[in-house]
């Protein structure tokens, strides 16, 4: 009798985990979808480029899925958007190199004096094409975004579109409280004197 209870302990048990892991398998799909369309707006305003925007979002979400599904839900978003603005970065690093090369290999001969950095291709200051964030945000505020130093977007949507405080903000962002506090503020003050005609 007493292994036949045991028996069935044990059979709860295994189910018990087998409902927990598909409760955790829902969990995580609900989370993959509802964070893709918002990752990818960050992205696309980070990159200014749909396709680079895409990769960026595709390779944090299979990162979180492949390093963290197995921590707790509620940590789920920030360890996502650490790894969304940790790629954002990476793209920047690697374009800025990209460009550097672009400039050395078709350089003008007769510009022997002009500083290469002058000459680096800016990603940033792009015309962001009308449709994107059409349900999110107008377009006069996806073009100003758009136009922030990448520090300042990523200070801007973690505090006020995502809604973390400034200790997770700094945590994700890899930098300071005061560092958060101040492109926050920078971001706000230049939207603020870009938007204020249309306010």
């Amino acid at each position: 009798m007493a292994a036949l209870i045991t028996a069935h302990n044990e059979e709860l048990e295994r189910d018990s985990h087998k409902d927990e892991s598909l409760d955790n398998t829902t969990r995580l799909n609900h989370f993959l979808m509802d964070m893709s369309r918002r990752a990818f707006i960050i992205a696309r305003l980070a990159t200014q480029d749909e396709e680079e925007a895409l990769d960026i979002v595709q390779d944090a979400l299979f990162k979180l899925v492949q390093k963290y599904s197995g921590h707790p839900y509620n940590e789920w978003g920030a360890l996502f958007h650490t790894i969304l603005h940790s790629r954002i970065n990476d793209w920047h690093r690697r374009q800025k190199v990209r460009n550097r090369w672009r400039v050395f290999f078709f350089k003008n001969p007769e510009e022997e004096d002009v500083d290469v950095e002058d000459q680096v291709v800016q990603t940033q200051f792009l015309e962001p094409e009308s449709q994107l964030l059409q349900n999110e945000m107008s377009v006069l505020m996806q073009t100003a975004i758009g136009q922030l130093p990448l520090r300042q977007q990523q200070a801007l949507l973690l505090r006020g579109w995502e809604g973390y405080d400034i200790a997770e903000t700094a945590k994700i962002m890899k930098c300071s409280e005061g560092s958060v506090k101040t492109h926050y503020s920078r971001a706000v003050h230049s939207l603020r004197k870009k938007l204020g005609d249309y306010q």
